[in-house]
């Protein structure tokens, strides 16, 4: 799994510059409006909602835009009706890739789905062919820190619910329950811990360990797909080797 852990903290690097030009904002602007919608916009009876806030936060995104994205979800400011879409495939060396989106036009977002899977070399499959590869978790990046130390950190994440605890680089992965994502978030807070990143997200049961070649393949399509406006997440099973991560991390430098 290191190689796919290490592709979490390249990833909350790349989240951070799209922010600076804007479109990671809209993005999570469209999942808060969503939670919002079916849930109701009080954050704290809406974990949906919680949890989209929480993740928009951490990519620093300012509080009027996420005031907004509410108010369009609850229907006191107008916007476009989205739904919720996902997209199952196949992309080199078997790596199974899942892609979320949230549309207002489900044809357009199919047509250009496939037009990227076929580009890339990768293959749609039917749904739930490949989804049971996967487990929906909470998952938090945390900056290592002299200040806490390993065991400390891993007596907090434990105690609060959390599953596991690993260190890749500069940074700790905590990894929980869906259900213990609100208390793992409050536990941190309270122990001044403050995450880089705190998402829920899909994390593989097992992984395909790519060569070079079949890395820069598979990159190149999430690349692609995330460049989508509709496209809200895409999540592999891949681990890659961590010169090919050192190369894409330095390329978001």
């Amino acid at each position: 799994m290191s190689g796919h852990s290490k592709w979490h903290s390249i990833k909350h690097k790349k989240g951070k510059e799209d922010a600076k030009r804007g479109k990671l904002f809209s993005k999570l602007a469209q999942k808060i409006a969503v939670a919002a919608r079916e849930g109701g916009g009080n954050p704290e009876a809406n974990a949906a909602l919680a949890n989209a806030i929480e993740t928009a936060k951490s990519y620093s995104m300012p509080n009027d835009n996420i005031k907004r994205a509410i108010a369009k979800g609850t229907g006191e400011l107008k916007g476009g009706q989205l739904e919720e879409m996902s997209f199952e495939g196949y992309a080199a060396d078997g790596v199974a890739v899942i892609v979320e989106v949230l549309t207002d036009n489900r044809n357009r977002t199919t047509s250009e789905i496939k037009h990227v899977f076929t580009k890339s070399g990768a293959r749609l499959s039917e749904t739930g062919s490949v989804a049971w590869i996967f487990e929906k978790k909470g998952l938090f990046l945390i900056k290592k820190d002299p200040a806490h130390d390993e065991e400390e950190l891993l007596e907090i994440a434990l105690e609060a619910g959390a599953d596991d605890l690993t260190g890749e680089g500069d940074t700790w992965e905590i990894v929980c329950d869906v259900g213990q994502f609100r208390a793992v978030r409050d536990a941190l807070a309270a122990h001044g811990l403050q995450p880089e990143s705190a998402e829920l997200t899909m994390v593989p049961k097992n992984t395909i360990k790519l060569d070079r070649n079949g890395a820069k393949k598979v990159l190149r399509l999430i690349d692609a797909l995330e460049e989508l406006d509709d496209v809200s997440d895409v999540y592999a099973n891949f681990d890659i080797p961590d010169e090919v991560l050192e190369e894409e991390a330095a390329s978001l430098s």
